[in-house]
């Protein structure tokens, strides 16, 4: 894998003249390694992945045509020092929002370099563009979701919970080809969908209930994410009402986004039907978010995402209405941004179903 050429890049940019990458998906990203711990180094003329013993044949496996380096008795300063005093470097770049600050004070009074130098976001961004070959990995893993939630119509019935109708999605991911859940599987029935990130709960699903089931898998690496509400039993005019609301709103962002807006621009055309309905107050969240090697990806649709979104970006479209002591709907597709409009990725049905 060659995306350690983007990272020279950053450093010309930056005048560094090394950096050491700590986020595991940025890891992943440039190098091809998977493993749980350790740090990409990258110089003008080196790009190595130091790690332990307990990931050494796995690193030699995932990032071809890399130095892979296995830390001894000094641990991870002394592989990183000899690696500096090598190739004489001054200013070392490091991932300050991914580091713990006792990780960066053991790395400031250990390595033997004169400036340790925050890199901000700029190996991150690397990411907000996806290749077609990424987006068809994302696109694999959403349609693993749709193959579920398929399933899952025949599955739930009253009488289940929340707890069980979760533990059924994740096992049928993998079972369906994931690797791993993306998060983990938000169910929220009644009431409780009220909450956008409520967590599963032992009760058990009534006639009457709105069931929102949000999650997502990883494949190859990349994540899928979606949403889909549905009814237990038949709904209630004011149900009907909160859902087809959402549903517009969902429908018109779909037809509007393309390359070129701002992520708020695009979130302002589903904020504006919910809250023109009435239920200004009761959508609390932004509209969506980018999806690729970790799950929140940045751009954002929200009020204040001041960033252009651009082709090849991946984005949820996730509108809901949340009503304390009444319940919630949220629906979500993830679409592939392009210059005309978007590609839609996820194709479950979106018609209230009620079983």
């Amino acid at each position: 894998m060659d995306n350690y050429k983007k990272v020279q890049e950053i450093l010309h940019k930056l005048t560094l003249d090394a950096v050491l990458i700590s986020n595991g998906n940025n890891m992943y990203y440039v190098s091809g390694f998977a493993g749980e711990t350790g740090y990409v180094y990258v110089s003008a003329k080196r790009h190595a992945v130091i790690t332990d013993f307990r990931y050494t044949i796995q690193a030699e496996m995932e990032a071809e045509g890399y130095e892979i380096i296995t830390i001894g008795k000094g641990g991870y300063e002394e592989a990183i020092n000899e690696m500096l005093e090598e190739e004489q470097i001054n200013r070392l770049g490091f991932e300050a929002e991914d580091m713990l600050y006792a990780t960066y004070h053991k790395l400031k009074e250990r390595l033997r370099v004169n400036e340790l130098i925050p890199v901000g976001d700029e190996i991150t961004r690397l990411r907000r563009i996806k290749t077609p070959q990424e987006l068809e990995y994302i696109k694999r893993a959403e349609a693993i979701g749709d193959e579920v939630f398929t399933d899952m119509l025949d599955f739930i019935k009253p009488g289940r919970t929340e707890l069980e109708i979760a533990a059924r999605i994740e096992y049928l991911l993998k079972v369906k080809g994931a690797r791993k859940s993306s998060f983990p599987a938000i169910v929220a029935s009644g009431i409780n969908s009220s909450m956008p990130h409520a967590v599963p709960t032992q009760k058990k699903i009534e006639n009457g209930d709105f069931l929102t089931m949000d999650f997502g898998c990883v494949y190859e690496g990349y994540c899928s994410d979606m949403t889909r509400t549905i009814m237990i039993g038949k709904a209630s005019p004011k149900q009907k009402e909160v859902y087809d609301t959402v549903l517009k709103a969902q429908l018109a962002v779909l037809d509007f986004i393309k390359a070129g807006y701002i992520g708020k621009e695009v979130d302002r055309i589903a904020r504006d039907i919910i809250y023109g309905a009435g239920y200004e107050g009761c959508f609390g969240h932004g509209l969506g978010h980018s999806v690729g090697l970790f799950i929140h990806e940045s751009p954002r649709l929200s009020p204040s995402e001041d960033e252009v979104i651009l082709a090849g970006m991946t984005e949820t479209v996730e509108p809901g209405i949340y009503i304390k002591g009444f319940g919630g709907v949220r629906i979500e597709d993830l679409v592939a941004v392009t210059e005309t409009g978007c590609e839609n990725f996820t194709h479950s049905e979106k018609r209230l179903i009620e079983l």
